[in-house]
């Protein structure tokens, strides 16, 4: 266990904060039988969450052909918005904003959503001004890439080793670790927590108060 306090929480979005894993899988595997191509399970489509859009595409579904993935993102994004204005988040977590930002921490999102996305959730939710800052898939190299961690602590001024990732899949811990920054695994999102043990992260919680716990110790 890292005795480590951070100066800057770094949230991954779908999975962490908000429950959306479920809309997004239907929406893959929706997606893949609409253009008659073979229906990855849902393990298979919950891997690729965290990722940038066409590399889960790939990923997901490997037998696309190049000229069917456009339609298969108009496809997505219909199953995809169906669902979106339903979509909550996870029971405790705006207060876990509140108390942290409270605490003095600075809050920061780094998603595999698009900028549009994005924006479009932080509204619905009322979180549009929560955040210092943000990064998305479409910004610059997705994750598990670093790019988006270090953007962030350039941004902000700050030293990578500052920032805490927490994430709900192996591509947000292999980011933090590529990066250079702690994280926090959390179980309930999209990957197992047998997924998650195959990155190194200083705690693993299976629920957004023992997230709250672990936070609110680590917070500089």
């Amino acid at each position: 266990m890292s005795a480590r306090r951070y100066r800057l929480v770094v949230f991954d979005w779908d999975g962490t904060l908000v429950d959306s894993t479920a809309a997004i899988v239907h929406a893959i595997r929706a997606s893949a039988a609409d253009l008659g191509l073979p229906v990855p399970s849902r393990e298979q489509a919950s891997h690729v969450i965290g990722l940038g859009l066409l590399d889960a595409i790939h990923r997901a579904v490997p037998a696309i052909e190049r000229e069917q993935v456009p339609l298969y993102v108009q496809r997505y994004r219909y199953h995809y918005l169906k669902e979106d204005a339903a979509l909550q988040a996870f029971e405790g977590v705006p207060r876990l904003l509140e108390e942290l930002a409270d605490s003095g921490a600075w809050l920061a999102v780094a998603t595999g959503k698009s900028r549009a996305g994005l924006n479009r959730a932080l509204d619905q939710m009322g979180w549009t001004g929560r955040f210092l800052t943000t990064r998305c898939a479409d910004e610059g190299i997705p994750k598990p890439d670093p790019w988006m961690l270090r953007d962030i602590c350039e941004e902000l001024g700050l030293d990578t080793g500052e920032a805490l990732m927490i994430g709900d899949t192996t591509h947000d811990l292999g980011m933090a670790r590529s990066a250079g920054s702690d994280a926090v695994a959390v179980t309930y999102g999209a990957h197992t927590r047998e997924e998650l043990e195959r990155e190194p992260a200083i705690a693993f919680v299976d629920s957004v108060l023992e997230l709250r716990d672990e936070l609110l110790l680590r917070i500089r």
